[in-house]
């Protein structure tokens, strides 16, 4: 049965979708304007993979646009979210009871995605940057992917932490099984007293953010990534809402809402590219919503495209090590596929279709299992 309070807590989340996009999609010209003023594209290609070989079939595909159309989109999938948090916070005292009820400011929903899309996304604005002006050493310029990983993995440290320590999270939900313990631990801090927290729950967050961080490679054609992460987060959104986090729901679609507003502009010819800052910040966030959703286990099945993705390098890397051949004409694979003569459009438009089957999938998973 549909309560009231369900109706209204649907439109919270509508609204907060809809203001994100509004939002967005108002910006997103003046900021494709100033990229293009100040060229904020790569000066040069990348011609050599992680492992120092060749990547003859990325600029054959790539280097014309990856050195005329900016980087730093994904500016629009952090900043609008926060606006309306930090606005309807300080709302959140109106006389006005509509505007007090949008607040989505939530510690136990959203403090942490909060803190991993912004961290992670000035981390890779900061790369964007060194790539732009070719400051670094990784391969066209940039921080390094030990560095890159020695942040995702701190981060991972700390929202375990939060999670464990300061909501008490120590169980995974595994579906049709039930709740699986990872253990719980208690030491004696001088400063802090005895502190409880699950030491394996934060190893596992750890281990779960480098993973999705590595799915990050999917950024690479047209409308790819944004399509793909879309179909993510509307599904962690529904979940959110299913469990009654409607917070962490406004969250999702807020995010939801502003890479509408980025597909608009990203469509073939694209005006712009998410870059580092929009596809680092969005794993990291993904990452976490998992775990507060208690969904973890089918973030595998939601986010298939990533793993599609960072599998795909791992199994070439491994094939040129071990056996001295590819497996792939390039990877990721959406590199491969266009290598064997799929068009670009092609490949974006399959692999939403992928992605928004798998999103169907994973939610009902979830729900029933």
């Amino acid at each position: 049965m549909i309560t009231p309070a369900t109706i209204a807590s649907l439109v919270k989340v509508l609204i907060i979708g809809s203001l994100s996009f509004l939002i967005a999609f108002i910006c997103a010209p003046l900021l494709i304007k100033f990229l293009y003023a100040k060229k904020m594209w790569r000066k040069s290609v990348r011609d050599k993979a992680i492992d120092g070989a060749s990547v003859s079939n990325f600029q054959k595909f790539h280097s014309e646009g990856e050195t005329s159309t900016p980087r730093m989109a994904g500016l629009l999938f952090w900043l609008p979210p926060l606006i309306l948090a930090v606005l309807f916070y300080f709302l959140g005292t109106s006389d006005i009871p509509m505007l007090a009820k949008l607040n989505f400011w939530d510690r136990s929903q959203t403090w942490l995605p909060f803190f991993a899309l912004i961290v992670a996304s000035l981390v890779g604005l900061a790369d964007d940057l060194m790539q732009i002006y070719g400051h670094g050493k990784y391969i066209a310029g940039g921080l390094s992917l030990r560095y890159r990983l020695l942040v995702i993995g701190l981060m991972g440290f700390i929202g375990g932490w939060w999670m464990s320590h300061n909501l008490g999270w120590q169980f995974i939900d595994i579906p049709f099984v039930g709740n699986f313990d990872l253990g719980w631990q208690t030491i004696n801090l001088p400063w802090m007293g005895n502190v409880g927290f699950s030491l394996i729950y934060i190893l596992f967050f750890i281990v779960v953010m480098m993973a999705t961080y590595s799915g990050g490679v999917i950024d690479g054609i047209d409308g790819l990534a944004g399509g793909s992460f879309l179909s993510m987060f509307a599904a962690f959104g529904v979940i959110a809402f299913v469990n009654n986090q409607i917070n962490l729901a406004c969250f999702c679609f807020a995010i939801f809402g502003a890479l509408l507003a980025f597909l608009w502009f990203n469509i073939p010819p694209a005006k712009f590219y998410m870059g580092e800052t929009g596809s680092m910040g969005l794993c990291a966030a993904i990452a976490v919503v998992a775990f507060l959703t208690n969904s973890v286990m089918v973030l595998p099945i939601i986010g298939i495209l990533l793993v599609l993705e960072s599998g795909s390098v791992i199994i070439q890397l491994l094939s040129k090590k071990f056996r001295g051949k590819k497996v792939f004409l390039a990877a990721p694979i959406h590199l491969h596929l266009e290598a064997i003569g799929w068009p670009p459009y092609s490949v974006t438009m399959r692999f939403w279709i992928i992605g928004i089957l798998a999103a169907f999938l994973g939610v009902i998973i979830r729900i029933i299992g």
